[in-house]
């Protein structure tokens, strides 16, 4: 095992700090699918830093999955699937779209238009709750155009977290069913991104996967750890907890 990592060290470049950044972002990973919702954007940025942005899609990938089945098993008594399958026939159309043109966009620009865009839709929800508007939005615009930017801004930096947790705060959902149901949204979309990153990124390989069977470990810690901080945060505080996250990984988006 000592040589394999020694092995992929070299190929990658990779210090023991680099190691000890990856196992992070990958404890985070458990983490976020466990439900501690809006550190995505952590997750992208430190993976980023370690592998490079396009060669960490694709690190990320296989362990999102792997996560996203803990999540989907563990939470799956609480899916609201009606939401679910409101926001995943335009984030299906999102990905397809992100696969194919996502590669003539400047990222930065791209990061920048996102951050703007996410911190917009936070202050209206913040907005939404001082008003104590209860009221619940059914226009099919809202789950149209949060459905695309997630499934867009999944296929290209794995970062359709935000949009997705905008839309089912919107929705009003109770922790636990944001969780259950994000938990099916995400594996769903994971896997059928998968095979694009395969043949058509080619971003997912024998030598990415062989990285990810190092950080395995990380992802089941990070989920245990996010599982038991969950159960210790009620609805009003994980609502709150969600939107400052988001924000401030808007603004991380935004600065970086």
């Amino acid at each position: 095992m000592l040589q394999n990592i020694i092995e992929l060290s070299s190929q990658y470049h990779l210090s023991n700090l680099n190691w000890s950044l990856a196992f992070l972002g990958a404890l985070f990973l458990g983490m976020g699918k466990a439900g501690i919702k809006g550190i995505g954007v952590v997750i992208v940025t430190i993976m980023a830093l370690v592998f490079g942005g396009k060669a960490s899609t694709g690190i990320l990938l296989p362990l999102m999955v792997l996560a996203d089945s803990f999540a989907v098993i563990y939470y799956h008594r609480h899916t609201q699937w009606k939401i679910l399958l409101k926001l995943l026939p335009s984030m299906i159309l999102g990905v397809l779209v992100g696969v194919w043109f996502g590669n003539d966009i400047s990222e930065h620009l791209f990061k920048q238009i996102m951050a703007v865009f996410i911190l917009l839709t936070v202050i209206v929800m913040v907005w939404m709750d001082r008003k104590k508007n209860l009221g619940i939005p059914k226009h099919w615009v809202l789950s149209g155009s949060l459905g695309f930017l997630s499934g867009f801004t999944s296929m290209i930096g794995n970062l359709a977290g935000s949009f997705a947790n905008i839309y089912f705060l919107a929705m009003r959902l109770p922790k636990n069913e944001f969780i259950g149901t994000a938990a099916w949204l995400f594996f769903i979309i994971n896997v059928f991104k998968l095979p694009f990153h395969i043949f058509v990124w080619k971003t997912v390989t024998l030598k990415s996967f062989t990285v990810d069977l190092f950080l395995i470990p990380a992802v089941i810690l990070g989920f245990y750890i996010g599982v038991k901080l969950v159960k210790l945060i009620n609805n009003q505080l994980f609502r709150k907890f969600i939107l400052a996250v988001t924000a401030i990984g808007s603004l991380l988006i935004l600065l970086k």
